[in-house]
């Protein structure tokens, strides 16, 4: 069992009720909440403790602990902890695509994140008068996730991904090179090496946080982005990615795919979503030339 810490949150204007859930009606009470170590960095975000709904710890629910706490007054973010994790975001995954397919015009949109799911939805379609449309919002996802132990992973999307490695678009494969002691050869075959999990999408459209590299080849980012070639793909931490378009990015580049990652012409202009599964292959430059030629 990890180790866990203690927080006592003030005073309340919630009771708990028989089931150990605070109840919205009654007197103020002192509520202890319990946190496991690995998610403190989620306070350190700038949340105030005022605005988490709840946190409630029980063995039965495979989704606990999670944080509900308030997005501006049209969204809710439901936090599994600030860490990188496969698991949790198997959890955040399972979560997104069954709201997805459950959901009507109350939610407006779904954004997963690492270890987070953000929900927005319309404040108009909630009426009661005894408590905001984030406590009635936050109630429906709890009653969810009180129930989620069945929900299924869906079946992810498999991609293979040519990259061009050599030192006209790797820029940085020299740095990385001299920085973790390996030949470039030796970095382009662990890259290559595994098959990575598209945690999610953000910082541009279409761009893939994807882990985790070979421990022996992840580096920190650069201290100062710099400008970036469509389809740069770099390491950052164990993290790596693909840069959709032109743009400054302070990313260790390694290579370049011919593969568009985003296409604003296309129904779907995304190429990835989330919990899809990258491969990544070496092609010379005369192959990278010839793939973009015959996609012209």
């Amino acid at each position: 069992m990890g180790s866990f810490f203690f927080l006592s949150f003030g005073a309340l204007n919630w009771e708990l009720d028989g089931n150990g859930k605070p109840s919205k009606a009654g007197n103020k009470y002192l509520l202890l909440y319990v946190f496991p170590l690995e998610t403190m960095g989620f306070f350190s975000h700038g949340y105030q403790t005022a605005d988490i709904l709840s946190t409630f710890i029980t063995p039965m629910n495979p989704y606990q602990p999670y944080s509900i706490f308030p997005l501006g007054d049209s969204a809710l973010t439901i936090d599994f902890g600030n860490i990188i994790s496969e698991d949790i975001n198997k959890k955040v995954l399972r979560l997104f695509h069954h709201l997805r397919s459950i959901s009507d015009e109350t939610i407006i949109d779904l954004v997963p994140a690492y270890s987070s799911l953000t929900v927005y939805y319309d404040v108009a379609f909630f009426h009661d008068p005894g408590q905001t449309a984030f406590e009635s919002m936050a109630d429906i996802l709890e009653q969810l996730l009180r129930k989620s132990s069945d929900l299924k992973e869906q079946k992810s999307n498999y991609f293979e991904i040519p990259v061009c490695y050599g030192k006209k678009f790797g820029m940085d494969m020299e740095h990385l090179s001299r920085t973790i002691e390996l030949s470039c050869t030796e970095i382009v075959k662990l890259h290559t090496s595994k098959t990575y999990k598209v945690f999610m999408l953000g910082f541009l459209p279409g761009f893939t946080y994807m882990g985790e590299v070979d421990h022996r080849i992840a580096i920190a980012r650069k201290e100062t982005p710099v400008k970036l070639f469509p389809g740069a793909v770099g390491i950052a931490g164990k993290q790596t990615g693909i840069y959709p378009f032109e743009c400054p990015g302070g990313w260790q580049i390694i290579g370049r795919t011919p593969v568009k990652v985003f296409n604003k012409e296309e129904k779907k202009p995304v190429l990835f979503q989330p919990g899809d599964e990258v491969k990544f292959y070496s092609i010379t430059e005369h192959e990278f030339e010839d793939y973009k030629a015959r996609r012209s």
